[in-house]
């Protein structure tokens, strides 16, 4: 069961191990913005763990784009959830200052969340895109609901939730326009995402720093 083929991708022509070769090797990107954010999120340990899963999913996305199994699938979106999770505790804790009990909460309504949202994105024709859009619709809502109290905050999580939607996109396009462009555009869901990972991380460092820097 888990050694079971897929084949989702324009680019993948056969099961060969390098029959990706570009959605392969352009994870390269989650893991070199890993390496270069992570000396940043010195001192702050959820920042540092977020730097940690980036580079999991390099690593996991890898996998999957070379075996094309079930379990390789896994290693690639396990990750991908688990920055998500971490991120949104993150953010309510430290963005809103709730207690960590209540962040938990917030955290695990995310679940209730997706599965609301993910079958009307699904009505929009994104297909298994659509998983992914309640993401950028989430952040999108952080950065408003922020917006009074931290603006500088709040415009970083707009402009990672825009570069994410764009992303998405990529993501969206790569059957669609395989017959005209046989390389596809999925490994641009992969550079996009490995900047807007990043700049996420990066927007909390900077949110905390100031923090620090202000007394708060």
């Amino acid at each position: 069961m888990w050694n079971e083929q897929i084949d989702s991708y324009c680019e993948r022509l056969d099961f060969t191990f390098w029959s990706e070769p570009v959605n392969a090797l352009t994870n390269l990107a989650f893991v070199i913005a890993a390496i270069w954010i992570y000396p940043r999120t010195r001192g702050l340990p959820l920042a540092r763990l977020l730097a940690g899963v980036l580079f999991a999913i390099g690593l996991g996305s890898f996998a999957f784009h070379t075996t094309a199994t079930r379990w390789g699938a896994l290693a690639d979106t396990l990750p991908i959830l688990a920055f998500i999770l971490i991120y949104i505790f993150a953010a309510t804790r430290d963005f809103f200052g709730l207690e960590t009990w209540k962040s938990v909460l917030v955290t695990l309504m995310f679940f209730p969340y997706a599965a609301a949202t993910v079958p009307l994105f699904a009505q929009l024709g994104l297909g298994s895109s659509a998983g992914y859009a309640p993401v950028p619709l989430l952040i999108f809502i952080y950065g408003l609901l922020l917006r009074p109290a931290a603006p500088k905050t709040a415009r970083g999580l707009a402009l990672g939730a825009a570069i994410l939607c764009l992303s998405i996109v990529m993501r969206w396009l790569d059957m669609p326009l395989c017959g005209s462009f046989p390389l596809g555009t999925h490994f641009l869901w992969h550079l996009l995402n490995a900047l807007m990972l990043a700049h996420m991380i990066a927007v909390y460092v900077n949110h905390m720093l100031e923090g620090r820097a202000l007394g708060r």
